[in-house]
């Protein structure tokens, strides 16, 4: 029972918001941080918060998870952190953040369809529309003569990265979803922070440019962003979710949820300056509706 009246659709909602505060950090954190470097500092601070933080929760670091758990727990984090918020970040890069919260919301019909290939769910009429209005809206978005700052074969490279972080997300989480359901968030949450700062490793050793990549994290100039990006997103949000969804239906708490992708869109407008276009507005109204028809129907 929550200890406050609709305390749970209040978590809920900050944390909708608190990630969207998070994208438009991340925004201004890319324009000095290369997205690899920014990725790997997000997962390693991720990382040093939650071990304390399992330790007070679970009372204790036991370690749960036997050989078959913790490979593919590992593998879910190299492939839903560690590229997928690569690809994420070159995504908002080129985008921008208002055109990436609209390319986000394939998301949700992503995951549906990663668990029918791999867990036998099926998708309605209903959420097969809202895939339909999903698509349609990036489509709706991104064909514009109005950008913000770069081409339209820019634009497009950042849709398709961003389409690709969506997917390799949604196979990370449908992946680790099993372990989910039955062992703690944190630990899955470490694990696979764990593999993704792991994968970047081996991303950073096999590049060239690595020693490039790593000293951008040393423009002093977008420290600020980084850090207050990196601990809101990456730890913060986290709280507020599991915290949310304790205390209100979970259906309630991803409905709020989604609205983070509002607020990115609104946000951007405002901080970032970004061109709020009548076919961008119909772009995010699409998408919102598509996404409720995805989760709900």
């Amino acid at each position: 029972m929550s200890p406050l009246p609709h305390l749970g659709e209040i978590l809920a909602l900050s944390t909708a918001l608190i990630w969207a505060i998070s994208v438009i950090l991340f925004k201004k954190s890319g324009e000095t941080v290369h997205p690899i470097a920014l990725n790997l500092f997000k997962n390693v601070l991720a990382a040093l918060l939650i071990v304390p933080t399992l330790w007070i929760a679970e009372g204790g670091l036991d370690f749960p998870f036997g050989r078959e758990e913790l490979t593919l727990l590992l593998i879910s984090g190299a492939l839903g952190i560690g590229i997928a918020d690569t690809l994420f970040f070159m995504s908002l890069n080129r985008l921008g953040a208002a055109l990436s919260s609209i390319v986000d919301c394939l998301y949700s019909p992503l995951v549906i369809m990663a668990a029918m290939i791999w867990l036998g769910e099926r998708l309605s009429l209903w959420q097969l529309i809202g895939v339909g209005l999903i698509i349609t809206a990036v489509f709706e978005a991104t064909h514009t003569r109005h950008a913000d700052h770069t081409t339209r074969r820019g634009r497009w490279w950042g849709v398709a990265w961003g389409v690709l972080a969506m997917a390799f997300m949604a196979v990370g989480i449908v992946m680790a979803k099993p372990v989910l359901e039955v062992s703690s968030l944190w630990w899955v949450m470490l694990i696979r922070l764990l593999g993704g700062i792991a994968t970047l490793g081996v991303i950073l050793l096999f590049n060239r440019a690595r020693v490039a990549i790593l000293q951008s994290l040393l423009i002093r100039s977008g420290w600020g962003y980084l850090l207050s990006g990196s601990f809101t997103g990456a730890y913060l949000a986290l709280i507020t979710w599991l915290a949310g969804m304790k205390y209100t239906q979970a259906s309630q708490a991803s409905a709020l949820n989604q609205t983070s992708n509002i607020f990115v869109f609104i946000l951007a407008a405002v901080f970032l300056k970004e061109r709020m276009t009548t076919q961008r507005i119909i772009g995010i109204a699409l998408a919102i509706v598509g996404v409720y028809l995805v989760t709900f129907a």
